[in-house]
This record gives structure tokens, sequence and C-alpha cells, in this order.
């Protein structure tokens, strides 16, 4: 059994540099340059839909030199790969509050959501300015502005970044940390959980066929009983 959805937490960039001797921003490059190895090998197994949590809130409290390395980093990854993304039918989306970025940056975003809007191999979120509880209080804010008196959760759903797909089946979390770190707290209430202490860069696609293939093992009940 595979995953419909699969999440990253993609850490242990800088970590990963200390280790090689290197400066974090390599290790940030390093970890940018894993996200095609992954999304190829992802769509080789008709997995539909992939998360990847890049860039959060808190990460703006970072040094001002590492953050613009990232917006940096950023732009130049989807300038260089959109021609392939669509040519091999993905689409891309982006979650999150991108306002928080600079113009040029939220230019190079919004061309590469349009150019690879009809893409139907894979679709490949990536959650930039992302913060699970602000996506929740702005969904909340959204419904009271509407004057909403009563809310299911489907109309819920409808106002968070991930309206209309699929709650992950499965989180992926680098590093050795576990933790959710603010991502995804509405969608994977019920999402399987796997941790690694590989850190980012080094999270091949043998380490993620070792995640679904413990994915594969549960039993996923939602509250349920298992079924003999």
């Amino acid at each position: 059994m595979l995953p419909r959805h699969v999440a990253f937490i993609m850490d242990g960039n800088g970590r990963w540099a200390k280790e090689q001797g290197l400066p974090r921003n390599q290790g940030h490059r390093a970890g940018t340059n894993n996200l095609k190895r992954l999304i190829k090998y992802a769509r080789k197994k008709e997995i539909e839909m992939l998360t990847f949590y890049a860039f959060s809130t808190e990460n703006f409290s970072r040094p001002m030199s590492e953050v613009s390395f990232l917006f940096s980093l950023i732009s130049e990854y989807f300038q260089r790969e959109i021609q392939e993304m669509v040519e091999e039918g993905m689409r891309v989306h982006f979650l999150g509050d991108l306002s928080l970025f600079p113009s040029p940056v939220r230019m190079v975003l919004d061309k590469t959501e349009r150019l690879t809007a009809k893409g139907d191999a894979i679709q490949v979120n990536i959650a930039l300015g992302y913060g699970s509880r602000k996506e929740i209080l702005a969904a909340v804010n959204s419904l009271l502005k509407e004057g909403v008196r009563e809310v299911d959760e489907e109309l819920f759903a409808s106002r968070l970044y991930t309206a209309g797909m699929p709650d992950p089946d499965l989180i992926i979390r680098t590093s050795g940390e576990m933790r959710l770190s603010n991502f995804l707290l509405y969608q994977g209430a019920y999402s399987e959980l796997y941790f690694t202490d590989l850190y980012w860069p080094d999270f091949d696609t043998e380490a993620f066929e070792e995640a679904l293939t413990e994915y594969g093992s549960r039993s996923r009940r939602y509250g349920g009983i298992e079924e003999k």
C-alpha cells in the first residue's frame, strides 16, 4: 500500500554542512538539490502528491544574511528547473503567505505556478512563509468576516491553504527531531509519522523507499478497530 500524499519536514541542512566542514548556505543548497531526485522517484512510484516544508514563518527570524541567501536560492531553483517541471508534467503549488517574500521572488513563484498549472503527472506543494497556526487563524478570520455562524469540517478545510487537496497520508521528518514544528497541524490529524536520523541532504531514494515500506506495514484505523 502506497500513500497518496507524502509531506516532508526537510530538516538538518545546517548540521549536515557543519559536519562536512562547509558553510550553512551550502547545506541549504545541497538540500534544495535533493528535491529533484525525490520528486522523480515519487513520480516513478505513482505517488500523486508531495508537500515540502521549505520555509516556515519562524525562519524569518534567522540572520538576515541567511534569509537573503534562501530567497535567492528559492528563486534560482525554480528559474532553473521550471522547463523540466513542465516537460515532466509536474504541477507546482505554493502554500503560505507569499506576501512575506520580496517581489522578484514572488514573480518567479507566480510564473512557476502558471506554467505548470496543467501538469497531471504529480502535484508538488512547496510550503513557503508557512505556519500552521497562522493558517488556521487566517481561515477562522476569513469565515468570521463572511459572517458565518456555524462551521463544519468541509467548510473550514476550504479556507486553508490546502483547500481541495487530500490530507497527507505520511509525514516524514529528517535529522532526528520528533515534532511537527507548526506544519500541517490540522491536515495531519491522522497522518502516519516517520522520523529518521538522516539529515535532509542525505535522505535519498533508498531512505524514501524504507519510509514507504514502513508506512505499508502500518494499520490506519482512524480511531476505529482493526478488522481481522
